[in-house]
C-alpha cells in the first residue's frame, strides 16, 4: 500500500507472494488502477453448477476420461472443439486497437482451461447432488493483453516485451483519468468478459457430457479492478486472488485436489466493512512450485531431424507425486494430470483459512471432490500469478 500511495488494503488467509501485489489481497486506489496489481490473468474465477444429477448415479472415471477428451488443458493449446461466441467479435472491433490482433488466439483458445492450479472438478454436496466446478481465466488473450500494457508503461510498443521486475516489484500504476488508464480499463473488462465466456462454454461442455441440466449456478472472479463505494468515497479496488463478497454475494471458492471447496456468501457486519467486503479465492499455497516439485530445465534439441523442447531435472522436489496419486486414489477421487506443485500438501486447508473469516462470510454448501482434471505435470506454465 505505501509503495503505491494506495487508502485501503487487505490481506486475506490464503495470501502468499505474487508479482507486484500479493495474491489473496485487495488495495484501494482512489485515482489509479493497476494492471500489475490485476496480474497477468485478467478475469480468472470460478464457476461452479449445482446440477439435477445424483452422485450414485454417476460413473465418474468414464466422465474424466470423455472431459479430457473434449476439454483442452495446458499452456498455449488450442480448443479441440472450436465454438462462437459474441465476445469473438467483440475482441474484433475492440475499441483498444491492439486488442484486435488477438482475436485469432482467442478464437483458437476460448474453452480451453490453461495449467497451473487450474481445473475441471465433479463434486458431490452434502445432499448427494453432483456440481460442476472450473477456475481458470482469460487464458493467452488476457496475458498478451497484461504484458502489453506493462510494456507500454515502460514506454515500449505494447507487443514488445516488458523488462520484468522481482515478485516485490513496486506497482505499476496508471492514473484513472489518463490515456493510457482508460485503455487498459476497456482492455481489462473485455478480457474478463472473455473469461466468463470461455468458463460457461468449459461448463457447458460438461454438463452435455453429463447429460443433465444445472439447477443453479455461481459464477465469480478474482483478478480484476472494480469501481466501488467503501466509507463513503469512490475506489478502485484491485483484487488479486482475492473474491468480491458483498453480504448474500455468492462465490464459489476452491480448495486443494484433495479437499473440499465450498460456495461461501458474504455476510454484513464490521469485519466485512474493514474487508472491503472481500474473501478468500481458494485455500493459499504454503509452498512454492519449485520447492514441491523437481525443478526442471527446458532446452530445445533436436530429435528425429526436428525440433523439439525436452525437459532435463536440475533439481528434485520435496513432494512425493506417486505417493499423493495413490492416497487420492484411496479416498476415491479421480485424478487425471495434476502434479506435485499442486498436490494438497503445498496448500493451507481450506476450513482453517476459511475460519480466518468466519465473521463475513457463511458456507452454503461444502463440495467433495470425486473427479479432478487439471494440465499434466510435464506442463510448462510460464504464468506468475
Amino acid at each position: 500500500m505505501e509503495a503505491g500511495d494506495a487508502e485501503l488494503g487487505v490481506l486475506c488467509a490464503d495470501h502468499h507472494p505474487g508479482y507486484s501485489q500479493p495474491i489473496g489481497g485487495g488495495i484501494a486506489y482512489e485515482g489509479y488502477v493497476s494492471p500489475s496489481g490485476v496480474g497477468y490473468d485478467i478475469g480468472c474465477g470460478n464457476k461452479a453448477v449445482q446440477t439435477d444429477l445424483r452422485s450414485e448415479d454417476l460413473d465418474v472415471e468414464a466422465v474424466m476420461r470423455e472431459v479430457t477428451r473434449r476439454i483442452s488443458f495446458g499452456m498455449g493449446v488450442p480448443n479441440r472443439e472450436r465454438v462462437d461466441h459474441p465476445v469473438l467479435e467483440k475482441i474484433l472491433r475492440a475499441d483498444f486497437a491492439p486488442q484486435r490482433k488477438l482475436h485469432q488466439l482467442a478464437r483458437t483458445q476460448l474453452g480451453t482451461v490453461g495449467s497451473g492450479n487450474h481445473f475441471v472438478n465433479l463434486f458431490e454436496d452434502e445432499d448427494g447432488w453432483v456440481w460442476v466446478g472450473v477456475h481458470f481465466g482469460s487464458r493467452g488473450f488476457g496475458h498478451k493483453t497484461a504484458s502489453g500494457f506493462l510494456a507500454l508503461a515502460q514506454g515500449l510498443a505494447f507487443d514488445e516485451r516488458a523488462r520484468e521486475g522481482e515478485m516485490d516489484s513496486p506497482p505499476v500504476l496508471f492514473p484513472v483519468d489518463s490515456e493510457l488508464g482508460q485503455a487498459y480499463v476497456g482492455a481489462m473488462e473485455l478480457a474478463g468478459e472473455y473469461a466468463y465466456a470461455g468458463r460457461d462454454v468449459v461448463v457447458a461442455t460438461v454438463l452435455e457430457i453429463l447429460g443433465c441440466e444445472a439447477v443453479h449456478e455461481v459464477h465469480n472472479h478474482h483478478n480484476f479492478a472494480w469501481r466501488e463505494e467503501h466509507f463513503g468515497r469512490t475506489y478502485w479496488v484491485i483484487r488479486k486472488g482475492c473474491t468480491p463478497a458483498r453480504p448474500g454475494q455468492e462465490g464459489f471458492v476452491g480448495g486443494s485436489m484433495g479437499d473440499d471447496s465450498v460456495i461461501l456468501e458474504g455476510v454484513g457486519g464490521t469485519e466485512a466493512e474493514e474487508s472491503l467486503f472481500s474473501t478468500v479465492h481458494g485455500a493459499g499455497r504454503v509452498m512454492s512450485r519449485s520447492q514441491a516439485a523437481e525443478r526442471i530445465r527446458r532446452r530445445k534439441r533436436v530429435v528425429d531431424g526436428r525440433q523439439v523442447w525436452v525437459q532435463e531435472q536440475v533439481k528434485p522436489g520435496v513432494v512425493d507425486w506417486p505417493a499423493v496419486q495413490a492416497r487420492l486414489r484411496e479416498q476415491g477421487i479421480v485424478l487425471v494430470g495434476g502434479g506435485a506443485d499442486e498436490a494438497p500438501e503445498v496448500y493451507k486447508r481450506l476450513p482453517e483459512v476459511l475460519a480466518a473469516h468466519a465473521g463475513s462470510i457463511r458456507v452454503k454448501h461444502t463440495l467433495h471432490p470425486l473427479g479432478v482434471a487439471m494440465a499434466g505435470r510435464d506442463v510448462f506454465d510460464p504464468y506468475k500469478d
